[in-house]
This record gives C-alpha cells, sequence and structure tokens, in this order.
C-alpha cells in the first residue's frame, strides 16, 4: 500500500449530488477510511462534459475552468465516476491547447485526478474494507473508466474483500450499456436497444445485484431491469464497498 497524500478534493459530480447522494456519502467514508483528510469545494460544478460532447466548446471551457479553481491546493482529486474524472484526464487540456496559461493549469489537475476505485485500490488497506454482503454481484464496466482509464481489475479487487460476495461476470461484459450522456437522447432508439441486451446480459448472471463506478450507467441499466420487472438490485461500488446496501436500490425510492 503506497502512502497517501494528505489532503483529497472529493468531486462529487453533477449526478451523484443530484440523483444518489449516497454515492458521495459512501465515497466519503471510504476515502476518510484510507486515512485522508477529505474536502468538497461547495465551488464545484459539472466537469463540463455534456457541453463538450455536444459541440459546445466555449461553455465547456468556462465550466472547465471553474473546476480546474475549485481544486487548486489539493493533493489529489477523486471522483466516483469514470466519465467525469476521464473528462477531466483527457479532454480538459483539449479545451485549452491554444491557451498555454490555462493548458498548464488543466494538465497540472489532470496528473493530480483519479477515479475512485484508481485511488482506493492502491491506497486503501484492503484488510480493513470490513463490508459484509451475502450474496452475489455482477460488475459493469463503464466505457470512460475502461477505455479512457484503464479501470479494470481495480473494482473487482476491491470488491473481492468484502465478506460474503460473490463476483459473477455476465456475457459481454465489456460491451456499452447505451447511455452515453446526450448519445441516450439524441439517439433513443439505438440506445434503448443497447440497454435491452445489456439488460439481458445482467439477468443471464442470476445475480443479485448490478454495480459499477459510473451512476450514469447504473441508473440506465436500473431503469431498464425495472421496466423489464427484474429482481435484480443496482448500486455504485462505492455504496457496497462502505456497507451501505441498507438503503434503497436505484429505482426503489422512486414512485
Amino acid at each position: 500500500m503506497e502512502q497517501i497524500s494528505p489532503r483529497i478534493g472529493l468531486f462529487v459530480t453533477c449526478l451523484v449530488d443530484l440523483m444518489r447522494p449516497s454515492v458521495g456519502f459512501a465515497a466519503l467514508r471510504l476515502l476518510e477510511r484510507a486515512g485522508a483528510e477529505v474536502v468538497v469545494p461547495p465551488e464545484q460544478t459539472c466537469c463540463g462534459q455534456p457541453a463538450y460532447n455536444s459541440g459546445d466548446v466555449e461553455d465547456a471551457r468556462a465550466i472547465a475552468k471553474t473546476v480546474i479553481e475549485a481544486f487548486e491546493g489539493f493533493d489529489v482529486v477523486v471522483a466516483p465516476s469514470g466519465s467525469c474524472t476521464g473528462m477531466i484526464v483527457e479532454h480538459y487540456a483539449k479545451l485549452f491547447e491554444n491557451d498555454p496559461t490555462w493548458k498548464a493549469r488543466a494538465d497540472n489537475l489532470s496528473g493530480r485526478t483519479q477515479e475512485l476505485t484508481q485511488f482506493l485500490a492502491q491506497h486503501l488497506d484492503l484488510n480493513e474494507i470490513s463490508a459484509q454482503f451475502d450474496g452475489s454481484v455482477t460488475y459493469h464496466d463503464s466505457c470512460a473508466g475502461l477505455r479512457e482509464l484503464g479501470i479494470k481489475d481495480q473494482p473487482r479487487k476491491l470488491l473481492a474483500t468484502v465478506d460474503g460476495l460473490v463476483l459473477k461476470e455476465m456475457d459481454d461484459i465489456e460491451s456499452c450499456c447505451g447511455f452515453g450522456g446526450l448519445f441516450s437522447i439524441k439517439y433513443p432508439d439505438v440506445s434503448g436497444a443497447i440497454v435491452d441486451k445489456k439488460a439481458s446480459n445482467v439477468e443471464a448472471a442470476e445475480t443479485d445485484l448490478l454495480s459499477g463506478g459510473d451512476l450514469g450507467c447504473l441508473m440506465n441499466v436500473a431503469g431498464k431491469l425495472k421496466r423489464r420487472g427484474s429482481n435484480v438490485r443496482v448500486y455504485h461500488i462505492a455504496e457496497i464497498l462502505a456497507g451501505m446496501t441498507d438503503v434503497p436500490a436505484l429505482g426503489e425510492d422512486e414512485a
């Protein structure tokens, strides 16, 4: 286990803040368990990915500047989202390729930013997770986490420490869930067909829970599973690791 930096800025993300605050509290609990001082800057906002993906570079650049300023001064920035982390790590510098001053600040933030399971697998004493779940879980690899950040083994390494948990891999495990942010809005029929196939693979795994590291993916699949009448419950990996599967699963707290 590596020595952790003393001060972490937690980038909560829009979806967690607005749709699933328990993921943020779980991430905070896990980071503090790793011995870190964790701060949630109140001025943080969206990572800018929706604007960036829709071609609105001007607004994406303005949002990125706000995020860069909010997280300056922290040794590490951690986000419970491969998608948002990928935006910061892979795309912020591109927004400022013609502005050397802001590009340097974007590169600096990029070098300090990690997705939650990346950080925990490297810094958390895996003998002290002390979570328990008596049942089976299948894990969805999000496109951004897997393809932009190389996140694959880290979440499985962490889940293996949960007492009683059995990991059951689904078929076609690296396929997209169909969400893709604005993709699901622009191409709803294509998105719906993709998530229907993903939901079928989840159900075929005959598992109790579906988990993952990106709330957008999980909300998308949870909605499809609910419409199909499935009994598979859906939780962010942070909630499982923090022992918070006693809260309603995604979709269960909706009318």
